[in-house]
């Protein structure tokens, strides 16, 4: 990009802590680079005060160019918080007048702004489509890929189901997953850093992450019990952690109850991201439903034990016991743990070069004279016969 042009302008949008562990290095590389003027739009759970605020923990990173919107109040629909984010997201990209809108995965706030880039005619990328998962947050994944004009994907797979859902192979740049990038890092802290930050006086622990499953409210609660009592009857000690604010947690917050007082816990509203890479890495395994058992526990060659429907169609390697809402079922999966030993690490999702890759392409003077009018292209395939 020549010196004589205007900067473009990058926003990212981030609304949860997971998502913001994974945007983080290209936030960074961004603004090391001084090519390009930048902001953040943080909101969702980072405004939440159950969630400990994790607002701030964007301004500790040392970011600056921050735009802070609370979008939702605590137990808000899915759809109002969608709509809200619409709001806020629209008023503020009218005074910013970005160049580029990039979201990340599956979640609403990412859904809101591929809509308002898509509307604005702004170019929208999108980091991680093309995935599996299990749940409603495949539709809005797939869906915020349709609306997107970029795509920055972590393997061929996810590029391959791009391509099936209509999407230019050019417009397409395999990367990897960004938080490889972080995995790999030199300046994770040390697991006595870590161990001391969040007062967890367990020798050898396993991390507990399970989230609501939208699909499957009526036995929400039932299900987060049938873990609890597991956990509990595994007289092993666990670092828990919230699950995230979808419909249906305060199920799984009423199971956790039951581990008021009970020394085998810490429970924690949110870890910072590098704190939590470096408590999974040395973890006894991981447990519940969250895809940091599928993406980040294997690249640790950590043992997954992931439970129920959540991530079923995702990425299942050797580290992973997929198991049903059974007491006895993960209990016996816990055990099985045990015997997994010498797991080899997987690194299907990248190499930790993600940053490097994006910023090549952010690099390249066709990306930013990308259509903003999208066509589908078709993929040729033999006649169907439909009607019989």
């Amino acid at each position: 990009m020549g010196m004589d042009r205007p900067m473009k302008k990058i926003m990212f949008i981030t609304g949860t802590r997971a998502d913001f562990g994974k945007l983080k290095p290209l936030i960074r590389a961004v603004a090391e680079s001084r090519l390009y003027e930048w902001t953040i739009f943080a909101t969702g759970m980072h405004m939440l005060s159950r969630y400990g605020f994790t607002v701030d923990e964007i301004y500790k990173a040392g970011f600056k160019n921050v735009y802070a919107h609370m979008n939702q109040v605590y137990g808000e629909p899915m759809e109002m918080i969608t709509a809200n984010t619409i709001s806020g997201l629209s008023r503020y990209t009218q005074e910013y007048s970005p160049d580029l809108i990039i979201v990340h995965g599956d979640r609403v706030e990412a859904l809101a702004g591929a809509i308002v880039g898509a509307l604005r005619n702004i170019l929208v990328a999108h980091i991680e489509g093309g995935e599996l998962s299990g749940t409603v947050d495949e539709i809005i994944r797939h869906s915020v890929t349709k609306m997107s004009h970029l795509h920055f994907v972590a393997n061929e797979d996810a590029a391959r189901r791009l391509v099936q859902l209509g999407e230019d192979l050019s417009s397409i740049f395999i990367i990897g997953s960004p938080d490889i990038d972080v995995m790999l890092s030199p300046d994770l802290p040390d697991l006595m850093v870590a161990k001391d930050y969040y007062q967890i006086d367990f020798e050898n622990y396993a991390i507990v992450t399970l989230h609501p499953v939208t699909t499957e409210l009526k036995t929400q609660e039932q299900n987060a019990m049938e873990m609890v009592d597991a956990l509990i009857a595994s007289k092993r000690d666990y670092v828990v952690i919230y699950p995230n604010n979808d419909e249906g947690c305060d199920k799984i917050f009423s199971a956790y109850e039951k581990l008021n007082n009970n020394p085998h816990f810490r429970i924690f509203p949110s870890l910072r991201f590098e704190y939590f890479l470096t408590l999974l890495k040395n973890a006894d395994f991981i447990i519940g439903n969250s895809s940091a058992g599928i993406r980040e526990a294997p690249f640790y060659a950590i043992p997954t034990v992931n439970i129920g429907t959540r991530q079923r169609r995702r990425y299942n390697g050797d580290s992973i016991i997929n198991v049903d809402f059974d007491k006895n079922h993960i209990l016996q999966a816990i055990n099985k743990t045990d015997e997994m030993v010498n797991l080899k690490p997987s690194h299907i999702f990248g190499n930790g070069k993600s940053t490097k890759y994006f910023m090549e392409a952010l690099a390249m003077e066709r990306l930013w004279m990308t259509s903003k009018q999208k066509s589908f292209v078709d993929i040729k395939t033999e006649r169907l016969n439909l009607f019989g």
